[in-house]
């Protein structure tokens, strides 16, 4: 399967889907739909790497998890990300994240992602590879 990522329509939120040949590259895919988001993923550089962690009992609850921790990193550190490197291990996730700090001008944010939902959210097998969706609330 090719990696990928896309947006789907979801009333005023934003659905973000992420289809891989494993979980972990779906959910790296997943994060790529999130900064897509909010700006041009190629005016993103990969200048700075943030380590991330985070655990749940399950797939479903582990992709908000992740997600919702990229969002925390954004806002306090005033950081994009466009590329991600991410491990599973049963219920806990351990990742990389590169990017750069926010320049307003360069990157023209088009909106504040304020975390992922449960709405929608599905970690499953997909064809030949996986998918991980959730709509995030913006």
């Amino acid at each position: 399967m090719t990696a990928r990522w896309e947006h789907y329509a979801h009333e005023a939120d934003v659905g973000v889907r992420g289809f891989g040949a494993t979980a972990a590259q779906a959910f790296e895919q997943a994060a790529l739909a999130l900064t897509a988001a909010v700006t041009d993923l190629a005016a993103v550089r990969p200048l700075e790497r943030v380590e991330l962690g985070c655990e749940a009992p399950d797939d479903e609850l582990l992709l908000a998890a992740w997600l919702n921790a990229l969002v925390y990193e954004m806002a306090t550190r005033r950081m994009l990300f466009s590329e991600f490197r991410v491990r599973i291990d049963g219920g806990r996730l351990a990742a990389e994240a590169w990017g750069e700090p926010v320049d307003r001008a360069r990157h023209q944010p088009a909106v504040e992602v304020k975390g992922a939902t449960y709405t929608t959210l599905r970690v499953a097998p997909d064809g030949d590879g996986w998918l991980a969706q959730t709509v995030i609330d913006v």
